[in-house]
């Protein structure tokens, strides 16, 4: 049995003016429809993507399974030309394979030095900038990186969370993506930013009894349909088709809360960081206690955190 199902809202023709108003201050996921995303919902073919795509070399996630888990790297990193990775990831069979002739493949596209640089679509891949259109619903200073997402048919990517705002663009196929909420964080059995439950559908509730308590966002992205994902939502995606995303970050909170060296969107803001780096300092401290007394004090000071920082308004 797993937890309450919310079928996540869909809006059509939606304007910057009511998203910026009405729907970006909940802070809660939204699908949009009928967005003017340009030409790239009808070009971005298989065929059109491989020929004006060119011949870049793109490092991918490739796995021999269906649930990719980035805790236990179930998959492998290997490098092709973007055209033949768009070609593979299409097929359902494939003539050449690093490991097996039912491998799938998974792009999450990097800026020119991946320690340097952020990923920008319009940079690494300029022969497509004028077949897209980012949704004009944040200003152009807070944009951090758009990138392209490429998968396999089947393939489904673990549950984690970003520390920005992003729209995901579904440009071409269709994905199930399934989010929780970050008050629901308890119970996704968190290692980093992601979650040891891979298997979301029929989770193993011997080993992660709580995870029936989570609460499940829905909705299925087919092409042209946005998805606003806020930071700090958990986000599991399934491609039930093979497709062509474009994730948009961009920074919800001033630039110097986040943390410099973050060319992904994924490191915790360096206020969290301190605060966790403080927090290890305290347990270390209180293991100089016994037991009895360990286990007192720690009790003290969950409930301590509970009174002084969870927000008693947010849903």
């Amino acid at each position: 049995m797993t937890g309450q199902r919310i079928p996540v809202p869909r809006l059509e023709g939606v304007t910057r003016e009511q998203f910026m108003q009405h729907f970006y201050p909940q802070r809660k996921p939204l699908v949009l429809e009928g967005i003017d995303i340009g030409a790239c919902t009808s070009k971005w073919t298989v065929d059109y993507l491989s020929q004006v795509g060119g011949t870049k070399e793109v490092k991918i996630h490739v796995a021999t399974v269906e649930q990719m888990d980035f805790i236990s790297k179930n998959f492998v990193y290997r490098t092709l030309p973007f055209d033949k990775l768009v070609q593979r990831a299409a097929e359902e069979k494939h003539k050449e394979f690093f490991i097996s002739e039912d491998e799938k493949y998974y792009l999450r596209s990097l800026g020119e030095d991946p320690r340097k640089d952020v990923a920008d679509i319009r940079k690494q891949f300029p022969l497509l900038e004028g077949d897209i259109k980012f949704p004009n619903f944040f200003k152009d200073e807070q944009f951090f990186s758009s990138v392209f997402r490429i998968s396999s048919p089947g393939l489904q990517l673990w549950t984690h969370y970003d520390v920005m705002d992003n729209f995901l663009v579904q440009v071409t196929g269709k994905k199930r993506v399934t989010l929780f909420s970050p008050r629901d964080a308890q119970y996704l059995y968190l290692s980093g930013t992601k979650s040891e439950v891979l298997n979301i559908d029929n989770p193993d509730l011997v080993k992660y009894p709580l995870f029936s308590m989570a609460r499940r966002y829905e909705c299925t992205l087919e092409a042209g349909d946005i998805l606003f994902i806020p930071a700090l939502w958990f986000h599991n995606v399934i491609s039930e088709e093979f497709g062509v995303g474009v994730n948009v970050f961009w920074k919800h909170l001033p630039s110097e809360c986040y943390d410099k060296t973050d060319t992904y969107g994924n490191k915790d803001p360096k206020a969290a960081s301190r605060a966790a780096q403080i927090l290890d300092r305290a347990l270390k401290t209180l293991a100089e206690l016994p037991e009895e007394y360990r286990d007192f004090y720690a009790r003290r000071m969950v409930l301590h955190i509970q009174d002084k920082a969870y927000s008693k308004n947010f849903e």
